[in-house]
């Protein structure tokens, strides 16, 4: 069965996690955004304080990667408007390699390692902004839907295990009512 877009947009605004997910998703999101803005190295020398901030890496995380992504979302829901849904093994597996690969280019391609940052960056936001709307979809896509109003999903290894354990224990206590 297809969603309308009203739907879609309803269910989109509705928060679908709960206290555990968004506790989860505001610590790893602010840790990621911290270390991505930092290089992981805040030192502190005579009163002076060194980090491996990096501009370039702070715009491709907060424009570059939404922009990307929000394009992609965009030029697909003008040609298929049903909920995308790649949710399963496959998807979840290609969706950490990419942030494996984003985040580990220091070792293997020095000259572009300055997405490794802008990864933690943009995943972080995303995440961020994800506890705040109570968005509980994997994070690559929660700038992008909220931008278009959207349910699209891309599965997640991390949290999605969370939010199913959440949303079986409150089923469990509004059984037991």
């Amino acid at each position: 069965m297809t969603e309308s877009p009203m739907n879609e947009s309803a269910k989109a605004r509705r928060r679908q996690i709960g206290t555990i997910g968004t506790v989860a998703r505001v610590l790893i999101g602010f840790l990621m955004v911290l270390y991505g803005l930092t290089g992981g190295r805040v030192e502190m020398m005579h009163s002076n304080v060194q980090t491996g901030f990096d501009p370039l890496s702070l715009g491709i995380g907060l424009v570059a990667f939404p922009a990307l992504l929000l394009g992609w979302q965009w030029i697909r829901a003008r040609i298929d408007q049903t909920r995308y849904d790649a949710t399963g093994p496959l998807a979840t597996t290609i969706n950490i390699a990419v942030f494996i690969a984003l985040v580990l280019t220091p070792l293997y391609a020095a000259p572009l390692s300055f997405t490794s940052n802008a990864a933690l960056v943009f995943y972080g936001a995303s995440m961020l902004l994800a506890a705040a709307r109570g968005y509980g979809g994997c994070e690559v896509l929660a700038i992008s839907n909220w931008i278009l109003h959207r349910d699209d999903q891309i599965g997640c290894l991390v949290l999605s295990p969370i939010d199913d354990y959440e949303r079986r224990l409150k089923s469990t206590r509004s059984y037991r009512r």
